[in-house]
């Protein structure tokens, strides 16, 4: 970067790749350094990505410009500045000119062009690449919503390419600023500021996580039907959160591996430090979590078995108790069908009936009424229908 900037005029390096980042084919127009400050900045400011570009100097800020050219311009203008520019969902024309810029390799341009990338850093020659999956927890929708963000860091610069809501880079930047003696240590300072803070905010997620599957605990074992769905849910967004934290363990892991070859300042070791361990921390949490979760969800499924285990008994042996009533009705039917049929015989009146003029017929039909319905009965009840 000191030769860049003992450079007045510097001519943009010209990449093969560049043309491939343009809808047209040709090069975007980039201002060179007789171009004013409002022609330069126009495109940025009409596309509005731009979210804040500063220059510091020894932890403080020097001056805040308006437009990309203008920070270039002013970086050249400071030999021991560095410039921290800020972006969200920038256009293609205005990663081509901080490419071109700062040198920045092809691949990592196309990432932070294309996003939906996994966490992740990578070493281009002097420049550093780092992708972090940011979260913080809805109270309102009950879910984990997930950003992105991307940091190429360089020795007088860093650049943040933001995709999603959070993390919240406004709150780094008053943090540093508050904090001149930390900010001066470099751009080394700042990744370790936003790792921090991308760390810090899963902390309110995991507590969201943690008050959802102690609701959902509840629900369980209070026979809530919905709750398979939600179980469900939180376990897609676990398995996400798990895919940001992570990768953040080894990440950190091979920062601290290039302390001594990159000769990172002591305090920022202890710093990045401390970020590795509340990574690590909160990669177990996640883990726990999807575990607890699938037990729950084991739990939920056995209980709903059992649940309709339940209700298939409860069927049956309703089932049963129906069967019975039916089989005493149809013995008591059949006992009473008995004295009907003998008293419809006789009730026919028919002339040629000689049980009509015998003196015993009336006691007969009696009896036999009596000796059937017994033996109905007897039968009906040696069967277990009455």
């Amino acid at each position: 970067m000191s030769d860049r900037r003992a450079q007045p005029a510097p001519t943009p390096k010209k990449h093969a790749w560049r043309h491939r980042f343009t809808t047209s084919g040709s090069p975007p127009a980039q201002p060179g350094p007789e171009a004013t400050p409002a022609a330069s900045g126009r495109v940025q400011k009409d596309q509005g990505s731009i979210v804040q570009a500063a220059l510091y100097r020894d932890g403080r800020r020097v001056s805040s410009p308006a437009s990309l050219a203008e920070t270039f311009r002013q970086l050249r203008e400071q030999p021991a500045g560095m410039a921290w520019i800020g972006l969200h969902r920038p256009s293609e024309a205005e990663l081509v000119s901080l490419a071109e810029e700062f040198d920045l390799h092809e691949l990592a341009v196309e990432d932070a062009m294309e996003a939906h990338q996994r966490p992740k850093l990578e070493r281009y020659g002097e420049t550093l690449f780092v992708v972090l999956r940011a979260a913080r927890y809805l109270d309102a929708q009950e879910e984990v919503d997930f950003g992105e963000l991307h940091v190429f860091v360089g020795s007088d610069f860093v650049i943040t390419v933001r995709h999603g809501a959070a993390p919240d880079l406004s709150a780094v930047r008053r943090r540093m600023e508050d904090t001149p003696e930390l900010l001066a240590l470099g751009p080394e300072a700042v990744l370790y500021a936003i790792l921090d803070a991308v760390v810090d905010g899963y902390a309110p997620v995991v507590a969201g996580v943690q008050n959802d599957i102690d609701e959902i605990e509840t629900e369980v074992f209070g026979g809530d039907p919905a709750v398979s769905r939600r179980i469900y849910e939180l376990a897609r967004e676990m398995v996400e959160f798990q895919r940001a934290t992570r990768p953040l363990v080894g990440m950190l892991h091979g920062l601290m591996a290039g302390f001594a070859k990159y000769g990172t300042d002591e305090e920022l070791q202890s710093y990045l430090r401390d970020v590795a361990d509340h990574v690590t921390h909160t990669s177990e949490r996640v883990d726990g979590f999807r575990q607890a979760l699938a037990d729950i969800l084991t739990v939920n499924t056995t209980l709903v078995t059992q649940q309709q285990n339940a209700e298939m008994r409860a069927l049956a042996e309703a089932g049963f108790e129906q069967n019975e009533e039916v089989k005493k009705i149809s013995a008591w039917a059949a006992i009473l069908f008995a004295p009907t049929l003998v008293g419809t015989i006789y009730g026919m009146n028919f002339q040629e009936m000689p049980e009509l003029h015998w003196a015993f017929g009336y006691p007969f039909a009696i009896g036999l009424m009596a000796v059937v319905c017994v033996s109905l009965y007897v039968v009906f009840k040696r069967r277990d229908w009455l």
